[in-house]
């Protein structure tokens, strides 16, 4: 396919996007590489240029955890969550605020766009409040209940701030951290923070940048990827084990947003270059679309 060919290609898909929010979120290779990071900025940049409204929530769990073995404290997670007492709070808004955030937004900026750093707690964006303790069973069989610390679920989305930023033509870029209603922070997944906002801002799309091609048939096999799938087929192969384990979160995120007003919901590959364009505008796309 010649340039014309992909200018054609794009062009009903630039039509029919425009004006409408696409909500990213940064993880995986995306993140950590930093070819890939800019790849995406550069990537998200260009939706803004080309007349839509991007905005960024990204996570940081692998740095979190580096940066805790550093100062000597062993990262503990409970049924896939991360144990997060004060001290890890601090790590947690250190790595994902002052590190992970500000680059991401000086990528955005590098590459010409308009960007602000912000988290959950800025304006009350993500009320949250904190998670029940979740029940562990021992391998006596004795089931005790763990108090997790500060890890917390949303609560409420007050979108005025990315709306004011979106519409002043900024590129917010969201750190997962959450705040209750005495100001505490509180830990959030990342994912499911994006759906969320995706949620409550009517996103046209979510899109989940990850470390594999998508949601496949078979684990094993790159190829057996499932370009598109409804919300109740999704539940039937969570039901029959098809997907399992770290995709679960992830697919649940997908099917909550498109019920709840996001159009379609993609899962990427994230360490391929310039993914979020060809997912866009593209026939056949190169991830999962997931729709209602």
């Amino acid at each position: 396919m010649n340039i014309t060919d992909v200018l054609i290609e794009a062009l009903p898909y630039i039509k029919k996007f425009h004006d409408k929010k696409i909500m990213i979120k940064y993880g995986g290779h995306a993140m950590i590489d930093e070819n890939a990071m800019s790849s995406t900025a550069r990537d998200t940049v260009l939706l803004k240029y080309v007349g839509m409204q991007p905005l960024v929530v990204h996570g940081g769990g692998p740095e979190i955890s580096r940066s805790m073995d550093k100062v000597g404290k062993e990262p503990k997670f409970i049924n896939g969550l991360r144990v997060t007492d004060a001290e890890t709070m601090d790590i947690i808004k250190m790595v994902l605020v002052g590190k992970i955030n500000t680059e991401i937004m000086s990528k955005i900026c590098l590459h010409g766009g308009k960007s602000l750093g912000i988290t959950g707690k800025d304006s009350f964006l993500v009320e949250s409040s904190k998670k029940e303790p979740t029940k562990v069973k021992h391998d006596n069989g004795e089931v005790l209940e763990v108090d997790l610390g500060y890890v917390g679920k949303i609560d409420k989305i007050n979108t005025k701030l990315v709306d004011d930023l979106t519409s002043n033509d900024y590129i917010p870029v969201i750190s997962p951290i959450g705040i209750d209603k005495e100001g505490n922070s509180l830990n959030l997944n990342a994912d499911t923070v994006a759906g969320s906002i995706a949620s409550a801002i009517d996103a046209e799309k979510l899109i989940i940048l990850t470390d594999v091609p998508g949601l496949l048939a078979d684990p094993d096999d790159p190829e057996s990827l499932i370009r598109r799938i409804r919300t109740d087929e999704l539940r039937e192969l969570i039901k029959d084990g098809t997907i399992a384990g770290g995709m679960i979160p992830k697919i649940e995120t997908c099917i909550n947003a498109v019920e709840n007003g996001v159009k379609t919901a993609h899962i990427l590959d994230g360490r391929l270059n310039h993914s979020i364009l060809l997912e866009i505008f593209t026939k056949h796309g190169i991830g999962t679309m997931v729709r209602e």
